[in-house]
């Protein structure tokens, strides 16, 4: 395999940053502050900064510049209520397990979710892999279905879902931790060995998005009809 460009690297970094924290809703990305932290030039990052923005991660300013995008309230209405309908779908397809090998899949990612306050600085700190490797939890989740499609209609939303969870993980902070957000996916794993659909879907209900629904979604501008009717439904 080549190896990464430094464009490639920029955007991992970038992205990093973001999901991480360490760059903030809102807050504008300017190619010489990012040029000076990064090391590197500025066509590696310019490239970098449009890739970030096909993937929803940045977004174009009205008077020029790039600037961490800021979720509004509709937009968490669609990423979430298409990720539970996803992972539904994939549930009632793929539960009971019909193959091992997917789940000893799952069961690895969740091995990766209860190591995740072990990993090294270079991988962004504990709440950045809880981010990644919670992602990648649900992903083996959806392959039960052995539906390429499905995994990959869901993972082409993996940035967006992904800035939906940092919301989450801080919504959650210290009193939940890595422990705790292991724990409620040791839940979902232990529906999925039971063999009951029913029960997956009943802890997926229950897993799901409770802090960050109920706190943070609230204070997010953007509201349309839907996602208030969707806001007050779930609440």
């Amino acid at each position: 395999m080549a190896p990464p460009s430094m464009a490639q690297l920029a955007t991992e970094r970038i992205r990093s940053l973001i999901l991480g924290g360490e760059l903030a809703p809102g807050q504008r990305l300017v190619e010489s502050m990012l040029t000076e932290r990064l090391g590197v030039s500025r066509p590696p990052v310019r490239e970098a900064l449009k890739d970030l923005q096909h993937e929803g991660l940045v977004a174009a300013l009205p008077r020029g510049g790039v600037a961490v995008r800021e979720l509004t309230h509709h937009d968490v209405f669609e990423i979430v209520t298409l990720r539970d309908e996803l992972e539904r779908l994939a549930v009632r397809l793929g539960v009971p397990v019909r193959d091992p090998a997917r789940l000893e899949a799952l069961r690895a990612r969740l091995a990766d979710l209860e190591s995740a306050e072990q990993v090294p600085d270079a991988e962004g700190g504990t709440d950045l892999a809880l981010v990644r490797r919670g992602f990648e939890f649900h992903v083996a989740l959806v392959a039960l279905a052995g539906h390429d499609r499905l995994v990959e209609t869901y993972r082409s939303l993996q940035w967006q879902m992904q800035l939906c969870m940092r919301l989450n993980v801080a919504a959650r902070g210290p009193a939940e931790g890595a422990a705790g957000n292991a724990h409620r996916h040791r839940v979902l794993l232990d529906a999925v060995e039971s063999g009951d659909a029913d029960a997956v879907l009943a802890a997926l209900a229950a897993h799901g998005h409770d802090s960050f629904v109920w706190t943070l979604v609230d204070d997010l501008p953007g509201r349309t009809t839907d996602s208030t009717a969707w806001h007050a439904q779930v609440r």
